[in-house]
């Protein structure tokens, strides 16, 4: 799934990252239908839903990506998040997903697709729309069905893939009755086998190992989807999609869509300026454009307010005041200063009026932060302390922390393999238990672990693990009040290849309350800078053997971390009231998964993981138990805690084997409570997704979990608009938006 949480998949559980809004609290399992635990997503698609009657014929839609991609082969392993979102919308998907993150037949590609023979062998029977052709106006079909599994079965390794799952287990491809009748004979099993052929590629693409490995990297020639990829400019940082003059169904409305790469610390000014349509944007960028325009008149949240968004000239001349004094010495700085904040008072001035044209659209991604415990050795290589830290967590108050102050559902995810909504989903955390100090402090004991025993190091590494702040190399904010309101919850998504998970902001306070104060400020009221904060004696830290329990807490420390910081701050607490210290440690966004994840040098970290339509397959090489290599190494997989049983192994193998959707749904559950009994990785919460759109922008925003319809967005009639510019009006079934003043259709 990708990165928006739509479409196709890409390397191993991976971007096919990350990716939204009726915001609205589902009942989840323990609390919903009996029936179905798998309940509602807890945010819906944010997208000023539109008839395609109300939007207008053409127009240019600019929409910011992290990255130009470096191939558009989204089965090769450099493929990025927009590889994925420009295959979309040029290529087959034989399924996407719905509003629920489950798997829905594309009928622009297929008529029906079934399982018609289990005995022998299992036998799926694809009839293909008959209109379905690429755009040299040759017929899709077997031939393009056969040279894609070739490509990505395994057995030829001159082809460069970056995944094979699935693929290797068909045995053979046919042509069915006629050329709309594709017959794949499976050699096992495969109940994902809706998995496949999305994205489809022609067979010029994968019909040799040059073309696959060369010839899609910079260019597509033949292409099957409502748009073509018409330019990729490497000097311009963006890429043009134009209409596909050969599209069988519902034509775009868009004439063109250009994906433009902009940083997101730049994207607010890219907006202000007019030269986007459409951004992902973090929580301070999306409360300068909700403070910009009126409240949303379709009942949803109010605009959210970052820091900054509603800090006037005279505020920021107050602020100077206060911090400087009136001295008649500080005469030509403080006229000084009062220029610079006239002109930034301006220029905020000139944003936020160009702003009034957007709003934000908000919900969930398809993606979930984790806190990680790797189990390879340590302390953490004992079931019951990584139980203890589990227990110690209080998981509501870390979501409500990052998720409430942006009026999304606070709610933890419950499941390692799924989210509320999929199919797959069930709230399995039962099986590690609730919260519970007390018996978090008993599996500590169990363990050896003691309050109140000698510590070899004496007084100074106690006063190192109680929070000093004069360590070098170390995060000494372990302390941590409410969610930062700035960015998104700044977390990396395993898989993009850009190396950084961040919202590329400029780094600001976390909202910790840790930013050094200007000595003086209150005299008396501050201990002196350096003083190490007491150990309570509640708290006492727990020993084993002369040593304190001290874990290394590793965190990224680029732009957008701030967040990550924030949830770190407050999980160190959590653990410091059952007697385990965190040693944080911020590292180079660059080295953070390779030589920290990736190479096992951590205790704790958070990052994310994107959700799966199809955990069976996806989600195996990420809980399976590592195995020793032949050349004596650990060969982990993407497991990259290092935790994992036998019986999670023969449950996924269980799964992917069992074709029918109930059996399979129970055992990826039973799955995920022996992973959550594990307790090698404990889900956070849902990652944000805010999006700030042109207020006539409809059926295009914060998607959740939901493909997007490329052919379907557009800009709204003048007609069709509200009193104001918005999407909406009354009566207007499904319409959302804001008042505002958007670019024309033909902008």
């Amino acid at each position: 799934m990708s990165h928006d949480g739509v479409g196709p998949r890409a390397a191993p559980r991976s971007l096919a990252l990350l990716t939204a809004g009726i915001l609205a609290v589902p009942a989840l399992a323990g609390c919903g239908s009996e029936d179905d635990p798998a309940g509602e997503p807890l945010a819906g698609a944010d997208i000023a839903r539109a008839d395609r009657a109300r939007i207008s014929d053409g127009g240019t839609l600019r929409w910011a990506v992290d990255t130009v991609p470096p191939t558009l082969n989204t089965f090769q392993a450099d493929a990025d998040a927009t590889t994925s979102r420009i295959a979309q919308a040029v290529l087959p998907s034989l399924y996407r997903t719905d509003g629920n993150g489950r798997v829905v037949r594309n009928p622009d590609y297929l008529e029906s697709a079934e399982v018609v023979d289990t005995e022998p062998k299992q036998v799926v029977l694809y009839k293909l729309n008959q209109q379905a052709v690429w755009s040299d106006g040759r017929e899709i079909g077997a031939a393009d069905f056969a040279a894609q599994w070739r490509a990505l079965s395994g057995k030829d390794t001159a082809y460069w893939t970056a995944r094979n799952a699935g693929y290797d287990r068909i045995g053979k491809i046919e042509r069915g009755r006629n050329n709309l009748e594709v017959k794949v004979t499976f050699d096992r099993p495969y109940a994902d086998w809706k998995s496949l052929f999305t994205p489809l590629y022609p067979k010029e693409v994968m019909g040799t190992p040059d073309s696959f490995n060369d010839g899609a990297r910079k260019k597509l020639q033949l292409t099957a989807g409502p748009f073509t990829v018409r330019k990729i400019d490497t000097e311009e940082d963006e890429v043009t999609l134009t209409r596909n003059v050969r599209w069988w169904g519902d034509p775009a409305k868009l004439a063109t869509i250009v994906l433009r790469s902009v940083p997101r610390d730049k994207r607010l000014s890219a907006l202000s300026a007019g030269t986007l349509d459409l951004a992902e944007i973090d929580a301070t960028a999306a409360g300068r454009v909700g403070a910009a325009g009126p409240p949303r008149s379709d009942g949803g949240a109010a605009p959210l307010m970052g820091p900054g968004a509603d800090r006037s000239a005279a505020d920021a001349l107050r602020s100077w005041a206060v911090a400087n004094g009136s001295d008649e010495d500080a005469a030509d700085e403080e006229v000084t200063a009062r220029k610079k904040l006239r002109k930034k008072a301006e220029k905020y001035a000139r944003q936020q009026k160009a702003l009034a044209g957007f709003e934000v659209r908000k919900s969930l991604e398809p993606a979930y932060t984790q806190l990680a415990l790797n189990g390879a050795d340590g302390p953490l290589a004992d079931e019951r302390v990584r139980r203890a830290v589990a227990r110690a967590l209080d998981r509501n108050a870390l979501a409500e922390a990052v998720l409430k102050p942006l009026g999304l559902p606070a709610e933890p995810v419950g499941s390692h393999l799924a989210l509320a909504g999929q199919a797959a989903y069930a709230d399995g955390s039962g099986a590690l238990g609730e919260q519970d100090a007390k018996e978090a402090r008993a599996l500590l004991a169990d363990a050896g672990w003691v309050p109140g025993g000698p510590v070899e190091k004496g007084r100074k590494d106690e006063e190192k693990a109680a929070g000093s702040e004069s360590d070098e190399g170390s995060d000494s904010d372990n302390g941590s009040g409410g969610a930062s309101e700035g960015g998104d919850d700044g977390t990396y998504i395993v898989g993009r290849d850009d190396g950084s998970g961040d919202d590329g902001k400029a780094p600001r306070d976390s909202g910790t309350g840790t930013q050094q104060l200007p000595q003086g400020s209150a005299p008396g009221a501050y201990a002196p800078k350096g003083t190490p904060a007491p150990a309570r004696a509640g708290n006492a830290p727990v020993a084993k053997n002369g040593k304190a329990l001290t874990l290394r807490f590793v965190l990224p420390s680029g732009p957008g971390s701030d967040t990550l910081t924030t949830v770190a701050g407050r999980i160190s607490e959590m653990l410091e009231r059952i007697g385990i210290r965190t040693d944080v440690s911020k590292v180079d966004d660059d080295s953070y998964f390779k030589d920290h994840i990736a190479s096992g040098e951590y205790d704790l970290a958070l990052y994310s993981w994107p959700a799966t339509a199809f955990p069976a397959t996806d989600a195996r090489p990420v809980y399976s138990k590592p195995v020793p290599a032949a050349d004596g190494s650990l060969n982990v997989e993407q497991n990259w805690t290092r935790v994992g049983t036998d019986q999670v192994d023969q449950l996924f193998d269980q799964a992917i084997g069992t074709l029918d959707d109930a059996e399979r749904h129970a055992l990826i559950r039973k799955a995920d409570s022996r992973i959550w009994a594990a307790a090698g990785s404990i889900p956070l919460f849902q990652r944000p997704q805010l999006t700030a759109a042109r207020t006539n922008l409809a059926n295009a925003g914060a998607f959740g979990l939901r493909t997007p319809v490329f052919e379907d967005i557009g800009f709204l009639k003048k007609s069709a608009q509200g009193p104001s510019g918005s999407p909406g009006s009354p009566g207007s079934p499904g319409a959302t938006g804001s008042p505002g003043s958007g670019a024309s259709a033909g902008d």
